[in-house]
């Protein structure tokens, strides 16, 4: 895999200025998110938490550009994605951003090594080119030995290290992980936050965590706590308010 450019040469993983985001439910609006600004860099590794029914599922399907605004502007890898169309919207996720779900969300039939490549299938890429992509990811999560078991002959930890190889094969700049370790138990849990944070200091990719668990959330550089459709506390914030204080 590649090394990504200085973040400083590169626009932010992902920009949301004053987003709003209702649906309709019978005849009336509901507000998901009122007004939410957040700019998350590249190498950041950001745990976004909240209570249910806070918004917090809401900003990171708007942060993974899996839906739309209904007003205010999202910038992925500096696109507003507003202006793509959903074809252009489908290839600028494949290409910038990577997605671990608390389910793994593996192909049941399919060995660690296809199920890793599966994403490069809709970059046009040869099958020998996919095979090599998709066997180097998975030496990079630790599973070079595992390339041609199924996900029932893997444990859960090695499972989720699956799909955080296949999230990784694209080499995209933004990771959102939900709820990676809720069906892990505490060792599995431990390496798999591990590896997320060896993503953010070796590769620099942004990692945003979607958690209920407060010592999950302890270990990313950076808290966003959602409450009510709104960024209730935000620690870079409250990190650059300290230094100013003590300058």
């Amino acid at each position: 895999m590649t090394t990504p450019a200085p973040a400083g040469d590169q626009p932010p993983a992902v920009e949301l200025r004053d987003v709003v985001r209702e649906y309709r439910t019978g005849g009336e609006v509901v507000a998901a998110l009122r007004g939410v600004s957040l700019k998350i860099d590249n190498g950041e590794y950001v745990a976004i938490i909240g209570p249910s029914g806070s918004g917090k599922s809401t900003l990171m399907h708007i942060v993974g550009a899996l839906d739309r605004p209904t007003r205010g502007m999202v910038a992925v890898a500096g696109q507003d994605i507003a202006k793509l169309s959903d074809t252009a919207l489908a290839e600028l996720r494949n290409e910038h951003i990577g997605f671990v779900f608390q389910s793994f969300h593996l192909l049941a039939r399919t060995s660690a090594r296809d199920n890793v490549a599966l994403p490069l299938v809709y970059r046009g890429l040869s099958s020998p080119k996919r095979r090599a992509a998709a066997e180097e990811a998975l030496a990079a999560v630790g599973l070079g030995h595992r390339l041609g078991h199924r996900p029932s002959e893997l444990s859960g930890g090695e499972q989720q290290r699956v799909a955080i190889a296949r999230a990784l094969v694209g080499e995209p700049r933004l990771l959102l992980a939900d709820e990676p370790t809720g069906n892990l138990d505490t060792r599995n849990g431990q390496e798999v936050m591990a590896l997320l944070e060896r993503l953010v200091t070796e590769r620099g990719v942004a990692v945003v965590l979607v958690t209920h668990d407060p010592e999950v959330a302890a270990r990313a550089q950076r808290v966003v706590r959602v409450r009510d459709g709104l960024i209730a506390e935000d620690t870079a914030t409250l990190n650059v308010s300290t230094q100013g204080a003590s300058a």
